[in-house]
């Protein structure tokens, strides 16, 4: 029976867009580039990004670092709301503003399916032997998605896991163990002025 291997999985949230999200601003520009600086001595393999502009330059600039790994869009890295629970399933205290958000977010169709497929195509150990390294370029709702799959967490509680633009969160996912988040929401790579966008203000710690 053929082995399994760790998977190092690298969740990166897009750059700061502009305005009308046609792609990103010269702040986002920054941020990519400094990320992809950062990623640069690690084994990548493969950069996956969502078909918006926005993630997909993200993926462009930070691959610009990392000469060994392959660039592919996937509609499952997309933006999306990959669960809408019901109100039984949410906090008494807090349901009705998760429900008010939700009601903003145009939920689509097939978010449930496409969250399903990145799940299958992104998590878990490899086959084979070697350790494989994969960033995935996506949106703050997806990455919620992954972290609350690692942690086996209720469905309903990717909401309120945010992401800042061009935050890096990496969870390993060994053999015989359970999906380990080794970073969340890190910015460390990121001087003090580009920190902290796609948060409101005062977010920032």
């Amino acid at each position: 029976m053929a082995g399994t291997a760790a998977r190092y999985l690298y969740l990166v949230r897009h750059g700061e867009a502009l305005p009308d999200e046609s792609g990103l601003s010269e702040v986002g520009r920054r941020q990519a580039a400094l990320l992809g600086r950062r990623l640069a001595g690690r084994p990548i393999s493969a950069v996956h990004h969502g078909p918006l502009a926005r993630a997909a330059q993200t993926a462009g600039l930070i691959a610009e670092h990392l000469p060994a790994a392959t660039v592919r869009a996937c509609d499952a890295a997309g933006d999306y709301v990959p669960y809408v629970p019901g109100r039984a399933e949410l906090p008494a205290d807090s349901a009705d503003l998760l429900l008010r958000f939700l009601s903003r977010s145009e939920p689509q169709e097939s978010g449930p399916e496409l969250a399903r497929q990145a799940v299958a195509a992104f998590t878990g150990p490899v086959p084979g032997d070697e350790e494989r390294h994969e960033v995935v370029v996506t949106h703050n709702f997806l990455i919620g998605w992954l972290v609350r799959h690692a942690l086996d967490a209720p469905p309903w509680r990717w909401l309120g896991l945010n992401h800042a633009n061009a935050s890096l969160t990496v969870i390993r996912y060994a053999p015989g163990r359970p999906p380990s988040p080794l970073v969340l929401n890190d910015l460390g790579h990121l001087p003090e002025e580009l920190r902290w966008t796609g948060f409101p203000t005062g977010y920032g710690v």
